[in-house]
C-alpha cells in the first residue's frame, strides 16, 4: 500500500492564501450536500447578496429570519482568531507524529498567551471527539490500559500510600478495534465488569467473527454474546494463531508515545480530550483528507 502522505506547508499556504478560501473550504466541507440551517437542518435557506458566507433560513423564525454564518454552531464560533489561524493549529496538529503540545503552538504561530494555544487546541479535540462511528465488525481486539506516572515520581502528598500496586492512582482507558480498521477509545472510573461490558457492547456489533481479550476478569461472560477467545499473558502467552491482542496493545504505544514523548503530563480532566485525539489520528491514518476530515468534524 502507498504511503499517505498528508498536506505539506507549501500546499497549505497554496490552498489557503487568505480568510475567504478558508470560509469557501468549510462551507464545501461542512454541507457538502448544499448550505442547511444549522437550527433547523432546512435547505430552504438564501444567501445575503450583500454579506460573503452568510445565510437567513425562513423557516426557523423568530422574531424574523434566522441568520448564520459558515462558522455558526462550530469551534471557530465566538472566538477572536481568524479561520486561517484555526486551520494552521489544525494542521499542526494532525501532521505532528507525536502530537503536538499547546506550549509549541503558542511559540510557531505567536500567540501573546498560553492560555490562548491551550483553549485552541483542545477546543479541536473537543470537535474530534464528536467522530462518530459504526460499531467494529470483522476480528476485534478488546484491552485496557491505565494512563499516569509511577507513584514514586509523584509529589510526596500526591502518592497514593498503602492503597496497593500497579494501576492504583492512574487512568482507565479501554479500547476496541478491528484489525487494519478502526478504533473506539474511551476513558472510564472502574475496570468493573459491568463498566467493561457494556462499553464492549457498545462498540462491537455481536456478528463479529472473532472476539480477543486477555485473561483479565472484567471480559467473562463476554462468550454467551460473541465467538470470544482468549490470550493469557500471565503464562507468557501472546499470540496463539489469530487470537491475539497485538493491534490494540500497538494503539497504546501510539497513545502512550505521544503522552510521554510531547505533553509529558496529562490531567484526568482533559485526558479524554487526548484520547479523542488519537483516537481520531488513528482512524483517519489512511484518509489523504485527513485535514479536510477534522474541518468537517469541528
Amino acid at each position: 500500500m502507498a504511503r499517505i502522505q498528508q498536506m505539506t506547508i507549501p500546499q497549505f499556504e497554496k490552498m489557503f492564501p487568505d480568510e475567504d478560501a478558508c470560509a469557501a473550504y468549510l462551507v464545501a466541507h461542512r454541507w457538502p450536500d448544499g448550505v442547511r440551517c444549522p437550527r433547523c437542518d432546512s435547505r430552504n435557506i438564501y444567501a445575503l447578496r450583500t454579506m460573503a458566507f452568510k445565510w437567513e433560513c425562513p423557516d426557523c423564525r423568530m422574531g424574523g429570519a434566522y441568520r448564520f454564518s459558515h462558522i455558526a454552531g462550530t469551534i471557530f464560533e465566538n472566538t477572536n482568531k481568524s479561520l486561517r489561524e484555526w486551520f494552521r493549529v489544525i494542521h499542526l496538529m494532525l501532521t505532528s507524529k507525536k502530537g503536538i503540545s499547546a506550549l509549541q503552538i503558542q511559540r510557531m504561530m505567536g500567540f501573546g498567551s498560553y492560555k490562548t494555544a491551550h483553549y485552541m487546541c483542545h477546543r479541536i479535540r473537543a470537535g474530534l471527539m464528536n467522530e462518530s462511528f459504526q460499531q467494529l465488525m470483522g476480528i476485534v481486539e478488546v484491552d485496557e490500559t491505565f494512563v499516569g506516572g509511577k507513584a514514586k515520581n509523584k509529589h510526596v502528598g500526591k502518592r497514593n500510600i498503602g492503597l496497593g500496586r500497579g494501576a492504583v492512582g492512574k487512568e482507565i482507558v479501554a479500547g476496541a478495534v478491528t484489525r487494519k480498521g478502526n478504533v473506539v477509545a474511551r476513558v472510564f472510573q472502574n475496570t468493573r465488569a459491568s463498566t467493561i461490558q457494556a462499553f464492549v457492547r457498545e462498540s462491537v456489533s455481536e456478528k463479529v467473527s472473532l472476539l480477543c481479550t486477555d485473561q483479565f476478569p472484567g471480559y467473562r461472560g463476554l462468550d454467551r454474546d460473541y465467538p470470544h477467545q482468549t490470550v493469557d499473558h500471565s503464562r507468557g502467552q501472546y499470540v496463539v494463531g489469530a487470537i491475539h491482542t497485538q493491534t490494540i496493545e500497538g494503539f497504546w504505544s501510539f497513545l502512550k508515545r505521544g503522552m510521554v514523548g510531547t505533553f509529558h503530563k496529562v490531567s484526568a480532566k482533559y485526558l479524554p480530550l487526548y484520547v479523542a485525539e488519537y483516537q481520531f489520528r488513528y482512524n483517519n491514518r489512511e484518509n489523504a483528507d485527513i485535514f479536510g476530515a477534522a474541518v468537517a468534524a469541528c
